[in-house]
């Protein structure tokens, strides 16, 4: 169900924070943007990002940024749905990227799941992904 519009701005309001925090790198700013439940979610794109707990997802964090010399997150498309105190969204997005002196531009899509306690929304879970490359368009898996 496609979210109220002050649910929306709410939401995207949380979505935009954390990609501020992680492009500038503010730790505190981005753990507060996440709920601290002991099962809250992050899945990076890489074969060894399960993120489960505050703590992994900080470790995560410290672990992009050590590896970067720089990072910007846009958000393109994005679709935002509710029910009651739980929200989903989905969104294409760009990491530009530089690292090791290359600068990558790099297409992401990314899910969130959050939910509102005592009128603040927080991140429970999130997912992100790079389509894959050697796919081609019409193709459902790569050949």
């Amino acid at each position: 169900m496609k979210a109220p519009p002050n649910t929306e701005r709410s939401v995207k309001a949380v979505l935009n924070q954390f990609a501020e925090a992680y492009v500038r790198r503010d730790l505190p700013s981005l753990r507060s943007t996440f709920a601290s439940d002991p099962d809250v979610l992050l899945y990076g794109t890489g074969a060894d990002e399960k993120r489960v707990g505050l703590s992994e997802i900080q470790m995560q964090a410290e672990r992009d940024w050590s590896q970067t010399e720089s990072i910007d997150v846009t958000y393109g498309w994005m679709s935002v749905s509710s029910a009651a105190s739980v929200a989903w969204v989905a969104t294409n997005a760009t990491f530009n990227v530089k690292a090791g002196g290359k600068v990558l531009i790099l297409p992401a899509r990314i899910t969130f799941v959050l939910e509102n306690r005592s009128d603040q929304w927080l991140i429970v879970q999130a997912h992100c992904s790079f389509p894959a490359a050697e796919q081609a368009d019409g193709q459902s898996f790569p050949t």
